[in-house]
């Protein structure tokens, strides 16, 4: 079981790590798959430095939470993910954004794993 939920959390980190590549070579494909325009100007600067950090950061803390088996790394990943789910909701119950459940689920899902992983794969100290 360990093995296997140690294979799907590094399919997690290089899915991660792909699409912050893509924020930096391609950045109107990367837009257009999260359902939104490059932005021009100032905004085309943050759009793409700020994703690719995001989806970079979540690939790199997986990885090292697999490599150096410390329960520590795989928190950022979560509450990141946590956080981008928590945001999109109110997006949609303040903001009148689109209730993104497509990315609502898989974020929630995706964040509960790394926190079993943590349980199960990480070591304290």
């Amino acid at each position: 079981m360990n093995r296997v939920l140690a294979v799907v959390v590094g399919l997690f980190s290089l899915m991660f790590l792909l699409i912050g590549v893509r924020w930096l070579v391609d950045p109107t494909g990367a837009a257009g798959q999260l359902g939104m325009p490059l932005l021009d100007d100032v905004g085309r600067s943050t759009q793409i430095g700020d994703f690719a950090a995001f989806f970079l950061t979540l690939g790199v803390v997986i990885l090292l939470a697999l490599v150096t088996s410390q329960r520590l790394w795989y928190y950022p990943a979560a509450i990141l993910l946590g956080i981008a789910a928590v945001g999109r909701v109110l997006a949609w119950a303040v903001h009148d954004a689109a209730l993104a459940l497509d990315l609502i689920v898989p974020e929630v899902i995706i964040a509960a794993v790394l926190l079993l992983a943590s349980r199960r794969l990480g070591k304290t100290g």
